[in-house]
């Protein structure tokens, strides 16, 4: 079966959809096209029956569209999925089936579930391989507990302070701290190491490990799988470590906390009252990791 999988630009809401994802290609000698922007095409490099990734690169008057249309319309696809909901999938006649998803109620996850008709609601997901996993523990060693920090995001206005990160990691790595003498790992895009590098320089340099924008997604998610727990603002890398199993706590301000919440059960969400990221206070975020440790 070829199948055409139309995801987003974006990656947390790419990191989303690999539920769905999942169970399309769970049967058989499924090969795969996936669609997706350029800061997600390396988190389906491991997808199974993989036949190719295409990126997505907006373009004026959607252009893109036509674009991804040309690199596709040759070809006979037993299931075209579209997140999207573009006109791609109906401009493609050489199609058995096409859906395309056109938004609903509830968190990400659950509404392309019950859009799609599949039960038990299905988990996003990460697949790697060996060379990441290898990689991932020569960066960090076992031994001790070890605190992930993802102080980034796509907004200014979904960004905690940089001064409450490092306030929070020196109570969670001190002695009687719930990480007493931990590692932090400080993980960020290529591009944002302005947002990463103050709380860099305010850490201790001998315990603090920098890998914004040094490593490849998919070994920042067998990382993230190595930490005892990951606190990140609402981003996309706050659901790579969800789906990657990590115990997450995720930071949310002006966005739906319903919609985007990081997805599991060894997943929290701190949440401002007035929706402003400066109102949450290093306590309530110091209170939701123990609780989610002890769980």
């Amino acid at each position: 079966m070829k199948l055409l999988f139309i995801t987003s630009t974006r990656l947390g809401d790419a990191v989303l959809s690999t539920g769905l994802l999942d169970h399309l290609v769970s049967g058989d000698g499924v090969e795969t096209t996936v669609v997706c922007g350029p800061l997600a095409a390396e988190l389906f490099e491991c997808l199974p029956g993989l036949e190719r990734v295409i990126v997505l690169d907006k373009e004026p008057r959607k252009g893109h569209w036509f674009g991804l249309w040309r690199q596709t319309v040759g070809t006979w696809w037993d299931l075209v999925v579209d997140l999207r909901a573009s006109a791609v999938p109906f401009a493609l006649m050489r199609t058995r089936r096409r859906t395309k998803f056109r938004g609903g109620a509830g968190h990400r996850v659950e509404s392309l579930a019950r859009w799609y008709g599949v039960e038990p609601v299905p988990s996003p997901r990460v697949w790697t391989n060996g060379t990441h996993r290898r990689h991932a523990t020569r960066l960090v060693p076992g031994g001790g507990p070890v605190l992930g920090l993802a102080p980034t995001a796509s907004g200014r206005e979904k960004i905690w302070p940089w001064e409450n990160y490092v306030a929070l990691a020196r109570r969670l790595i001190s002695p009687d701290g719930a990480l007493a003498g931990g590692r932090i790992v400080i993980m960020g895009g290529p591009a944002e190491h302005d947002l990463t590098q103050p709380v860099v320089e305010a850490l201790p340099h001998e315990t603090t490990l920098d890998l914004t924008g040094s490593e490849h997604l998919l070994t920042l998610a067998e990382v993230m799988r190595q930490c005892s727990v990951v606190i990140a603002n609402d981003s996309g890398l706050m659901h790579l470590a969800a789906a990657s199993g990590a115990p997450t706590v995720g930071l949310f301000g002006p966005s739906p906390v319903e919609t985007y919440a990081p997805w599991g059960a060894s997943a929290a969400a701190v949440t401002s009252t007035t929706g402003s990221m400066n109102d949450i206070a290093v306590d309530a975020v110091e209170r939701a990791v123990g609780k989610l440790l002890e769980r």
